[in-house]
């Protein structure tokens, strides 16, 4: 029997999830400065290479399992595709075009996809009425985001980077569906993490060496260096740990609330050091993904219900 969900976290937990939700709110910011001087996918390389270099390197020095198992190789691979190479690939180019803030806020609607997709790909995880209305209305508030841009600039470079953001947020959501799988083989979290990365350093070595061989780009300035440092180091090995580790303490469900979080920090940072506004159609839009967030979550609607006996 499966342990119980814990509802309540502690002090330690709640300081974790905020952490976490600071660093992945960091990582829109540091994106925006690196694809300043940086092309999309080189940066998606080195954030891979560097990030799986920590996590290995953790791996041999804890004990823990490597991720060279030749039966994970393939799952290994399609993890990376879904989970690191094709999203984080869409987000750098959509934050060419678009706020850091705006692709922190399409970045949300990761969980209404995954409400979609653990319906029609899994036995055990159907949508209910209550999740069947968050998803509508979370994009509803979607809708309302970037449908100025859709009637304004139809075809424009700002609509496409969000429709980007969106379809990077898709594959997360599949990507979550196909990592249940690690859990039936006895894969520890951070080894899938390790093993995904790695994977992701080689499906896009050759995507660079192809389009974006590095002996016809321009050298990268300074800041970006430091931005893709702090990208690989603070906002995905440090990220991934921090997850697990919540996870361990306090349950995904608890886990699942950094997502509510994570545009907080992104828009102050691009406020604040990228002097990044918003329209007041994003944050309507922020306040529909969270209230459907809220719904597909189901516990502040469950908390108002009468307390039953069994």
């Amino acid at each position: 029997m499966p342990p119980p969900i814990i509802l309540h976290m502690g002090a330690r937990d709640w300081a974790t999830l905020i952490l976490l939700a600071i660093l992945w709110g960091g990582s829109f910011f540091f994106i925006d400065v690196a694809v300043g001087s940086v092309t999309p996918m080189s940066m998606v390389l080195a954030r891979v290479v560097i990030a799986a270099a920590i996590l290995l390197a953790i791996l041999k020095a804890t004990g823990r399992p490597l991720p060279f198992a030749r039966a994970t190789a393939l799952p290994f691979l399609v993890l990376a595709l879904f989970n690191n190479a094709v999203p984080f690939t869409l987000f750098a180019w959509g934050q060419q075009h678009i706020a850091s803030g705006l692709a922190s806020i399409l970045n949300a609607t990761t969980p209404l996809w995954a409400v979609l997709v653990t319906h029609f790909f899994t036995a055990d995880e159907k949508a209910t009425p209550l999740k069947v209305i968050g998803v509508a209305v979370g994009f509803a508030g979607v809708a309302a985001m970037i449908g100025g841009d859709l009637l304004l600039d139809i075809g424009g470079a700002s609509l496409l980077a969000q429709l980007a953001c969106l379809g990077a947020t898709l594959c997360y959501a599949l990507a979550g569906v196909h990592a249940r799988r690690f859990r039936a083989m006895g894969v520890p979290p951070m080894t899938v993490s390790a093993g995904q990365l790695l994977a992701s350093a080689l499906v896009m070595l050759p995507l660079v060496l192809l389009f974006e061989p590095p002996w016809r780009a321009s050298a990268p300035t300074g800041s970006a260096i430091l931005a893709i440092i702090g990208l690989a180091t603070i906002s995905t090995a440090l990220a991934y740990i921090l997850y697990f580790r919540l996870i361990e303490r306090a349950g995904a469900t608890n886990a699942i609330l950094v997502t509510f979080l994570i545009p907080v920090p992104a828009i102050a940072l691009g406020a604040l050091f990228l002097g990044e506004t918003l329209a007041p159609r994003h944050f309507g839009g922020l306040a529909l993904i969270v209230l459907g967030l809220a719904a597909i979550d189901g516990r502040v609607f469950a908390r108002r219900r009468p307390a039953t006996t069994a």
